[in-house]
């Protein structure tokens, strides 16, 4: 019988109570993040945003001992020695900047994605932490959803053998936040960024990738990447593809609503696929994973879990952070390894542009 302990929750940390301060006050923070954190055990000291009316009412709601005016003033606490940012990723930059001169105290970081705006930007973030001996790691949680997770032990076992085909549908309709109006960058800088970290995780870099999109008809400030479709091209043949589609219809304009996110991995030895819980949000809808392998013959396999991306995801993004302070080790979601993602995002649009396949190599020599 196949091993069917698929690992999709990861193992906690050591230790738990390193001191966390947290830049940002938002959605992600209030609702997913600290729900995760105290789920967790993990010990959040401090909080800050932009807005400090709603640090007091986060702190409040979730029992955070301190409360801060400003993100430099709870980076001036030197009894923290994690710093979480939530913030947009054209402000993540400057707050990085200011962190790195409090080095003295501050052992690890856990910023948001995207990084920074661009690969040059994210690079220098990437540089900075470094030379500061900070411990930076880029919260890319759905390497932790708990069916990717298990897909990444399938496939490190074998059980699917070469992987020949990849896909990702996503049928599912984002809040876009205010702050995106302005980039001119809108689903592949923020959404599609999962899909393309996840397979990087899956299978690592690719060579190039090809890009078509289309505006989405519901977003109405300006915008090129709204429904986009793309195919990663990897050495050995592997072709990864995703349609992230955020129109999904006219779901809210009198349509039934058909919302859903689906994976597929096709190996020379079998084949798994699955769904993602998230689009149900906040229904605590699991992720599942169903497999296939000639290991053991005309078989499915179906282990499923309580768990849910969000918020259970958010626990493991920390965690690894946690025990790579502890191990003195770059993180498992490290900001080196993070780079790529940020190339390949930056090659999909030079793509766009272009209208042509794009090398992730043209994009690490430009910087």
């Amino acid at each position: 019988m196949l091993d069917l302990d698929l690992g999709h929750i990861p193992a906690p940390p050591v230790k738990k109570d390193f001191a966390i301060g947290v830049i940002g006050a938002g959605f992600i923070v209030k609702d997913i993040q600290l729900v995760a954190y105290r789920q967790a055990g993990y010990n959040v000291q401090a909080i800050a945003s932009d807005v400090p009316e709603n640090s007091r009412a986060v702190a409040a709601a979730h029992g955070i001992p301190k409360v801060y005016d400003t993100p430099a003033d709870l980076l001036a606490d030197k009894s923290i020695e994690i710093l979480d940012i939530a913030v947009p990723p054209h402000a993540q930059l400057a707050i990085l900047k200011d962190a790195v001169s409090h080095s003295g105290h501050l052992k690890g970081i856990l910023a948001q994605k995207p990084l920074a705006m661009n690969y040059r930007e994210a690079k220098q973030a990437a540089e900075m932490c470094s030379k500061a001996g900070i411990a930076l790691a880029v919260n890319q949680n759905m390497r932790y959803d708990q069916s990717i997770r298990a897909l990444k032990t399938v496939l490190d076992r074998g059980y699917l053998g070469e992987p020949v085909l990849a896909t990702i549908e996503m049928r599912a309709i984002p809040h876009w936040q205010a702050w995106i109006r302005e980039y001119g960058r809108l689903t592949m800088l923020v959404m599609s960024i999962h899909h393309l970290d996840t397979f990087r995780y899956l299978f690592g870099d690719p060579e190039s990738v090809y890009v078509s999109a289309r505006p989405d008809p519901r977003t109405a400030f300006p915008h090129r990447d709204g429904i986009v479709l793309y195919i990663l091209e990897y050495a050995n043949g592997l072709r990864a593809a995703a349609w992230d589609d955020v129109w999904t219809g006219p779901a809210r304009e009198g349509a039934a609503p058909d919302n859903y996110i689906r994976w597929r991995v096709e190996g020379m030895d079998g084949m798994a696929q699955g769904t993602i819980g998230w689009p149900s949000y906040p229904n605590a809808e699991p992720s599942t994973i169903d497999f296939t392998t000639k290991l053991q013959p005309q078989c499915w396999f179906s282990p499923r879990w309580k768990e849910v991306w969000f918020p259970g995801a958010f626990a493991g993004t920390m965690g690894q952070l946690l025990q790579a302070v502890s191990d003195g080790a770059e993180p498992a979601i490290g900001a080196r390894d993070n780079l790529h993602t940020m190339a390949l995002v930056d090659a999909c649009y030079k793509s766009l542009e272009e209208h042509r396949p794009v090398r992730i190599t043209e994009i690490l020599e430009e910087s």
